[in-house]
């Protein structure tokens, strides 16, 4: 049997025939750690000499402040009953040495050093009793002079009076933290003016005029001060009006209004909406339903915009995975769901068709008659219609699809002419591209939407543009669904300053800040010309439209004259606006195709139409 094994034991059989942890001479002869010691047992004290036995009741002998110190048996402490009470501890003025370092850690005052045991009774330097150490979430740290501190971390307790620990008082609350109460109409100050409705008159729910505040919104527009009287008195409305106008949130306010105070059965199945708002393009859908999700946001309405091209899947997930209030949808999309069974259009309460005159252009009315016979009867649903004419074919559609429709008007020169500077400049058509250049170049231009009458030319256009410089995006029916939701985000945050589009954007588009319309070609309709500039001054905001008439297009402008009731004031373009293009080079660009037609002839240089050097040449005036 190996030695140290006998040795082991003979230990065990000695200590337990004595009752006492004996020591070795060996042992004795190597200094030995403290240890914690109970009543009965002995602890090793280090010292210079041979290893000497403490026992409790003995003094303590002194130790070299490099070894740690000896702690006093737990038996040996003073109880947490010896203690003052709480109170009385918060009183104690030896507390005030605490002092703030950071939020999160607080210094208290020094321990004794490393070789001062910690006696029993021992007191602070002001005679009151020393505090037992807590356990969790300290560290130490050294003062400049060395001597050791605690940094305790501020753990989360429920008052001030936490044992230990002094607080910086929180700071009083604010006036607008303790205002900040339920909304009330008493915060929607708006003055009283002459011949203007304000939102509040309406008598419109505050979670509605709640949103209205938020959105700065504060006297109604012409068209919907109408519209809300009508619809109040519970009439049907045919209303003509042009984009800017503020009909969408005309439609959208009596809607939410009639929904907030005809709240929906707790149990209404998915997929059956109670408004239903057609429109004739994508984009006019989304943009419908953000403003719905904006006056609305205060209204707990669940708004869905349901348009072909893309997001099929998405949009059947949002219309089954919870009840629908209002949906904005282009017919064809729509159809395709009520096909499929999963729309049930046979709730609908409020039916909106906007645009309906370019509904009729574009050859969608076969498709609203379907949708339409899926509603209940006209009356027993609010209907209202939007164009921007009301044509003889617009009312046989209105008087087909509502009982005693009451037309409301607002004619064309509210919107263009109040708000909108318009300049027509006389240019060949060679000149057009560098006065629309110099014109982007100037300093104060800021958003810009340049129309186009082809896709071909907005493909020309944008190409020249990137060639000298100018950033900017096309907006056109041949640039796929994606693309197009994301040029008109970049255009309203302000990311791409200028876009290039057909009519695909002349209608229904809000765009805040667009400070310039630019006709590059002059449409071919009259009503056109009022819709694209409406693009511009929208809402009571200025803008400026610039209209380029060259000799293949100048004969339109008085068809607009005669459409607006007003002249146009046509001119030469400043000098400034005939410089010379610099010279460039189109590094990683492909020249799109040339193809005919009024505007796209002229020089070598100089873009869509030409307009190089050689357009510097001024005309004889």
């Amino acid at each position: 049997m190996p030695i140290k094994l006998i040795k082991k034991l003979a230990g065990k059989i000695i200590r337990k025939a004595t009752g006492n942890k004996a020591v070795s001479p060996e042992t004795a002869e190597r200094p030995r750690k403290a240890t914690k010691a109970s009543a009965g047992s002995s602890v090793v004290v280090p010292g210079d000499g041979p290893a000497e036995l403490w026992r409790p009741g003995d003094p303590v002998p002194p130790v070299k402040s490099s070894a740690r110190p000896v702690r006093t048996p737990r038996s040996a402490q003073s109880s947490r009953t010896d203690r003052p009470p709480r109170s009385e501890r918060a009183k104690d003025p030896g507390r005030d040495a605490a002092v703030v370092r950071s939020p999160r850690t607080v210094e208290r005052e020094p321990r004794p050093s490393d070789g001062e045991p910690a006696a029993e009774g021992a007191e602070n330097p002001d005679g009151t009793p020393r505090r037992r150490r807590s356990r969790g979430g300290r560290g130490r740290s050294r003062r400049p002079d060395g001597a050791a501190a605690e940094i305790a971390t501020e753990a989360p307790i429920a008052g001030n009076d936490a044992p230990g620990v002094d607080l910086v008082p929180a700071a009083a609350p604010t006036a607008q933290a303790r205002n900040n109460g339920p909304w009330t109409q008493a915060d929607y100050v708006v003055e009283p003016a002459d011949g203007k409705l304000r939102f509040q008159d309406a008598e419109l729910p505050d979670t509605i005029l709640h949103a209205l505040a938020d959105l700065g919104f504060k006297y109604c527009t012409p068209i919907q001060a109408r519209v809300l009287q009508e619809v109040t008195e519970g009439h049907n409305v045919a209303g003509k009006a042009q984009t800017g106008t503020g009909k969408t949130a005309a439609f959208l306010l009596l809607a939410f209004k009639q929904f907030l105070q005809n709240p929906p059965p707790a149990d209404r199945s998915c997929g059956k909406p109670r408004a239903l708002v057609l429109a004739p393009t994508r984009e006019l859908v989304i943009q419908i339903v953000n403003d719905a999700q904006d006056i609305g946001k205060y209204c707990g309405m669940q708004c869905v915009a349901v348009y072909g091209g893309t997001d099929y899947d998405r949009q059947e997930r949002e219309l089954l995975t919870a009840p629908v209030d209002l949906i904005a949808a282009t017919p064809g999309r729509l159809l395709d769901f009520c096909r499929k069974g999963n729309l049930d259009l046979s709730s609908v309460e409020v039916l909106v068709i906007d645009e309906a005159d370019r509904m009729l252009d574009m050859g969608f009315i076969p498709d609203v008659r379907t949708i339409i016979r899926k509603l209940p009867p006209k009356d027993q649903r609010r209907t209202l219609l939007f164009s921007a004419t009301l044509s003889d074919d617009v009312m046989r559609l209105a008087a087909q699809w509502m009982p005693d429709p009451h037309v409301v008007e607002v004619e064309p020169d509210q919107v263009a002419v109040d708000t909108v500077k318009q300049l027509v400049y006389m240019v060949r058509a060679q000149e057009k591209f560098t006065v629309l250049y110099n014109l982007l170049k100037r300093p104060t231009m800021g958003r810009v939407l340049v129309f186009a009458n082809r896709r071909d030319q907005t493909d020309r256009i944008a190409f020249e543009l990137k060639r000298y410089g100018i950033d900017c995006e096309i907006l056109s029916g041949a640039v796929d669904q994606k693309k197009r939701m994301r040029v008109l985000e970049d255009f309203r945050s302000g990311k791409v300053k200028t876009v290039v589009a057909t009519d695909v954007a002349g209608r229904g588009l809000h765009v805040d800040e667009i400070d310039h319309v630019v006709n590059f070609d002059l449409p071919y309709e009259a009503e056109d010309y009022v819709h694209r500039i409406g693009r511009t001054g929208r809402a009571g905001a200025q803008g400026t439209a610039v209209s380029f008439a060259c000799e293949d297009e100048s004969f339109g402008i008085p068809e607009i004259e005669a459409y607006m009731g007003e002249s146009m004031s046509c001119k030469y373009p400043e000098d400034i606006l005939l410089r010379p293009l610099p010279h460039t080079q189109a590094a990683g660009y492909v020249r799109p195709p040339r193809s005919g037609g009024s505007g796209s002839g002229g020089g070598r240089r100089g873009g869509p139409g030409g307009g190089g050097h050689d357009s510097a040449r001024r005309r004889p005036r």
